[in-house]
């Protein structure tokens, strides 16, 4: 359907950079924690989803499951969402913040490649550049001792912890990118909150068993850490539902372009409050995936103009 035009210009994008802020918020509080394990935390977010999200399906009466058809591809939607938040809150515990956010900004590059594989997207020259482009940024990031050295500099903790962390972002990135296309492969024929529903009702089931294998499941000791939670779960929901705003009433071109802010508060709130400098290494490995990215959304933003101009036609 046609996007409804913004109440007044630029308000689409303004939402945008709230949202990127408010993610961005979350995940510094996130770093604030010190004795709540990540998958904790990420039950804790999937509990505010569900109780954002229950009054939407009563109001449109969607339903819980959804229709018959369309249940496995919502499962699935559900455990790699899910899924890549839980990753990426342990990235975000274990490794510096603007790093752990540079790297999973790069799900855009991962989107067209996996939508080529699984639903035959047109896969160009241009595509497979910025796929090479955020690949390089990820191994900037990362610096692996058989390209670097084993004298890694401007990580936090152990470069053991480091790596994991890396590793635990980029699969964050690519189960992201999976949901992704598995929403695109749905399209309209599921209401959206229903897609909220299954990501925050797997999510909690998955993050309850695996406090439970773990023995990890408990409420932290410290007020402060109770707080943290709480707001964690309030930012990330904000984010969220700004972030849904400026899609309905901006084309996702120039929404994905500006979701570029999310590195710049990363940056930003690592220096200002973790008093972390990034490395050059970092910085470089920033640009490639920002330049990545925003070349893929300008990309697409053109050729869904294009396609729109010939259907006028």
């Amino acid at each position: 359907g046609t996007k409804k035009k913004a109440a007044c210009p630029g308000l689409g994008l303004f939402y945008t950079i709230l949202s990127a802020f408010l993610f961005s918020v979350a995940s510094l509080f996130l770093k604030k924690i010190e004795d709540v394990h990540s998958v904790e935390v990420s039950a804790f977010r999937c509990v505010f989803q569900m109780a954002f999200v229950l009054p939407g399906l009563i109001y449109y009466k969607t339903g819980f499951l959804g229709p018959k058809g369309k249940r496995i591809f919502l499962f699935f939607r559900g455990f790699l969402g899910s899924s890549a938040m839980i990753l990426l809150y342990y990235a975000v515990q274990v490794m510096p913040l603007a790093d752990a956010t540079v790297i999973t900004f790069s799900s855009p590059v991962f989107t067209s490649l996996l939508a080529w594989i699984f639903l035959k997207e047109k896969y160009s020259i241009w595509d497979l550049l910025f796929t090479l482009f955020a690949v390089t940024g990820v191994i900037l990031i990362a610096r692996p001792p058989f390209l670097f050295g084993s004298n890694v500099t401007g990580i936090e903790g152990s470069y053991t912890d480091h790596l994991k962390g890396t590793i635990a972002a980029i699969t964050s990135t690519v189960s992201g990118a999976s949901a992704f296309v598995i929403i695109r492969k749905v399209g309209k024929s599921v209401h959206y909150f229903l897609s909220i529903w299954y990501y925050a009702v797997i999510g909690l089931i998955g993050c309850v068993i695996a406090l439970f294998v773990m023995n990890e499941w408990r409420l932290p000791y410290c007020g402060k850490d109770r707080v943290l939670l709480i707001l964690i779960g309030l930012l990330g929901l904000g984010g969220q539902i700004f972030l849904t705003k400026a899609l309905q009433i901006e084309k996702a071109g120039p929404v994905a372009i500006m979701k570029t802010m999310d590195v710049v508060f990363a940056f930003i709130l690592q220096i200002l409050f973790l008093n972390h400098f990034p490395t050059w290494w970092t910085v470089g490995g920033a640009l490639c995936v920002v330049a990545s990215s925003s070349g893929t959304a300008i990309r697409k933003w053109r050729q869904s103009l294009k396609k729109a101009k010939q259907n006028e036609i």
